[in-house]
């Protein structure tokens, strides 16, 4: 085969496959920075490997983004300890077909994705391949360097992890858009009663300014806490243009000064009340946000 045939091959296998790996990469890492820069590496060493000697070009790239993921996962997370309050992860404008996947909506949540980030790495690693992407025990051995009985081990221990901090039910999107429509009327007119019908008597607020924009430094825990400190934001919120959209799957409140994305609000419902809410300010989270993004939990 000669280097252009060759290189034809590998650029088709990797484009198939690209939104699968972004999809592998972010439920691993929370960070479309992060995960394009995984994707980067990931075309480098595919785009060096013998083509001849790989039999199924799917499962290696998924092998080799996991790698790159992990090793990404173990660097993030020391820089995370030095973050400036609260660490969200990035919102994602996603297709409606998502919220159609309700195991990749779930996963994809911010909830979730937070959830995710109190696995070790390889128990991460290994809940995400097997339980979102429903890859076979020897292929996630593979890809984590682990024996299939390990990797076993550790599927049941971060199963169960997960099970004990996971949202109690699934809330069907008409059920959190009603949510999250109160919620707007709510906050755009300072009806302190009104937010408190609809939080949970335990809700946390995170907020992630990231050290670039204004946001609460810790969680603000509790219905009326959380519900003064909403209304005190009333001038602020006055001023900005307020719509839904779709993030990570699910409906979200998308907040917008001076044509600008200012900050994009999700929330966690346990039993028909919010039982947390993220809201992230962070600008260098929000550029994701101009442009829908496509992802994929199966092959094409």
């Amino acid at each position: 085969m000669s280097a252009d045939g060759r290189m034809d091959l590998a650029v088709d296998a990797f484009v198939t496959h690209r939104n699968l790996l972004f999809t592998v990469a972010y439920e691993m890492l929370g960070s479309t920075v992060d995960a394009e820069d995984v994707l980067q590496e990931t075309w480098l060493r595919w785009a060096d490997a013998d083509l001849t000697a790989v039999r199924d070009p799917r499962a290696y790239l998924v092998r080799i983004t996991t790698r790159q993921s992990l090793n990404r996962l173990r660097t993030v997370g020391r820089r995370r300890e030095s973050y400036v309050g609260p660490w969200l992860p990035e919102p994602l404008l996603t297709t409606p077909d998502v919220a159609d996947d309700v195991e990749l909506a779930e996963s994809i949540s911010t909830a979730m994705l937070l959830v995710l980030e109190t696995l070790a790495p390889t128990e991460r690693a290994v809940f995400v391949l097997r339980e979102v992407f429903d890859l076979a025990y020897d292929e996630i051995a593979d890809a984590v360097d682990k024996s299939p009985a390990a990797v076993r081990q550790i599927a049941h221990r971060a199963r169960a992890h997960v099970a004990a901090r996971r949202p109690r039910s699934r809330v069907a999107p008409a059920d959190a858009r009603r949510a999250l429509d109160a919620f707007q009327r709510a906050v755009r007119t300072g009806d302190v009663q009104g937010l408190l019908d609809i939080l949970a008597p335990d809700v946390v607020f995170l907020g992630d300014g990231g050290g670039i924009k204004q946001a609460v430094l810790r969680p603000v825990s509790g219905a009326d806490k959380v519900a003064r400190l909403l209304a005190s934001r009333e001038a602020r919120t006055a001023a900005m243009a307020m719509r839904l959209a779709e993030v990570n799957g699910h409906p979200a409140l998308v907040l917008v000064f001076d044509g600008e994305i200012d900050t994009v609000v999700t929330l966690r419902v346990d039993d028909g009340l919010v039982t947390a809410l993220y809201a992230v300010r962070n600008p260098e989270k929000l550029s994701r946000l101009r442009s829908v993004t496509a992802l994929r939990r199966t092959g094409p």
